[in-house]
């Protein structure tokens, strides 16, 4: 067994869509970035990669590759999926952390728990996703941007 941690964040800003965890959040900002600066799959996708040694997230998809821009970070992490199956890899669970002083995001957290779950063929028992704020400190307390954790358990299949 092996276990890996990821972390991502972006600034929020204007005219995107704010996606995470593979869902479309109606609120006023989105994040900005070069896919569609999905901060919790980035997050799981770096937990998976650190947890069985074979790069990070830039490794595999370089920032300002043409092939990526505005790609569904859903469709990085299907293939990343893919990377540990032909490894010799099992995800065994997931677990994110989402910070953000707004929107709300528990509305939405089932949803990302399936989307992640169906993307890497798992159980939706197997990948836990929750939200917290940072009590107004730093720039995720000031609204400026959103940052996601993440953990990965993986054994050899």
């Amino acid at each position: 067994m092996r276990v890996g941690i990821g972390y991502d964040a972006h600034r929020l800003t204007g005219g995107r869509p704010l996606v995470l965890g593979g869902v479309e959040i109606p609120f006023e900002l989105g994040l900005e970035g070069w896919s569609d600066a999905d901060v919790v799959v980035h997050a799981v996708i770096d937990a998976l990669l650190g947890a069985t040694a074979l790069g990070d997230i830039g490794t595999h998809f370089p920032p300002n590759d043409p092939a990526y821009e505005g790609i569904s970070s859903i469709i990085l992490l299907d293939r990343i999926g893919n990377l540990l199956k032909e490894q010799g890899w099992r995800i065994s669970n997931i677990d994110a952390t989402i910070v953000a002083e707004r929107p709300r995001i528990h509305p939405f957290v089932d949803q990302m728990r399936q989307n992640i779950s169906h993307t890497l063929s798992i159980a939706k028992s197997q990948v836990g996703v929750k939200a917290t704020t940072s009590e107004g400190l730093g720039f995720a307390g000031r609204a400026e941007g959103i940052a996601a954790y993440s953990v990965a358990l993986v054994e050899e299949a």
